[in-house]
């Protein structure tokens, strides 16, 4: 039987996507960007789902870029079909917060699934870039604008045209990477249960509403970020969840959310 592109594992209501592909550095080809989408999909879908991991297998990467030989056999209006561009949205815009794990290289497309998580962690180890422009192409997978948008425009040309490759600590000052730790796998994994643990305390309709008003908010006008915000947190109002939030505050406990 050949073994999947992709892990599913869920543990406790934090959903691991594991790219599969150690012996490779985990290359992104198109199928690995195909079985990425369905295990978006799948943990879209999965109830007990509340946070989702995205990382890779091995200890040497995320993900080293895309599958060079496909690349330098692939006809050019294949791009058009947009595989990695629909993956990677559907993975920006998945309501439940996404963590990317980052153990090792996460370079091209590596680098641009990362950025469209909503936090990065990184082992110290770890390194950044988009070399594209090395193979005489461009960042395709919205390395052209996650980039800029989290980093400046000034910073993400000089990334871009370079194809500069930049360590962990030099990630997490840019605003590339929210936290760095040690260099192995277990502090890696410590980190990110923690993060999760922590998000996993909100109320899930509130986390949602959240999510929603910054992505979309990020590119539009401040006004109509403004009446989006407004909109979402009469939303999260209206919730059961509000309710027991604010009663727990003056009950002095834990609240006990239950996504309504």
């Amino acid at each position: 039987m050949e073994k999947p592109y992709v892990l599913y594992e869920n543990r406790e209501g934090v959903v691991f996507l594991t790219l599969n592909r150690p012996e490779v550095r985990n290359a992104l080809s198109p199928e690995m960007w195909q079985a990425l989408y369905e295990a978006v999909m799948r943990a879209e879908k999965d109830e007990t789902a509340k946070v989702v991991v995205v990382t890779g297998s091995g200890e040497k990467a995320l993900a080293s870029g895309a599958d060079i030989r496909e690349l330098h056999d692939r006809h050019y209006l294949e791009q058009m079909k947009g595989t990695a561009t629909r993956t990677l949205k559907a993975l920006e815009d998945l309501y439940k917060p996404t963590i990317c794990a980052v153990n090792g290289y996460a370079l091209g497309g590596g680098c641009e699934l990362a950025m469209a998580c909503d936090i990065r962690i990184a082992t110290g180890r770890s390194r950044f870039g988009q070399p594209e422009l090395n193979l005489s192409l461009i960042p395709g997978a919205g390395g052209t604008q996650r980039l800029t948008r989290l980093v400046g425009i000034g910073k993400a040309k000089e990334l871009i045209f370079t194809g500069k490759i930049i360590d962990a600590a030099e990630a997490e000052r840019i605003g590339l990477v929210n936290v760095v730790t040690g260099d192995s796998r277990e502090e890696l994994n410590a980190a990110v249960m923690e993060m999760a643990g922590k998000i996993m305390e909100k109320g899930p309709v509130a986390l949602m509403m959240a999510k929603i008003a910054v992505n979309v908010g990020a590119g539009t006008d401040i006004n109509t970020g403004l009446m989006l915000e407004r909109l979402a947190q009469t939303i999260a109002l209206s919730t059961e969840d509000r309710k027991e939030g604010t009663a727990a505050f003056f009950e002095k406990r834990k609240p006990v959310f239950r996504g309504r």
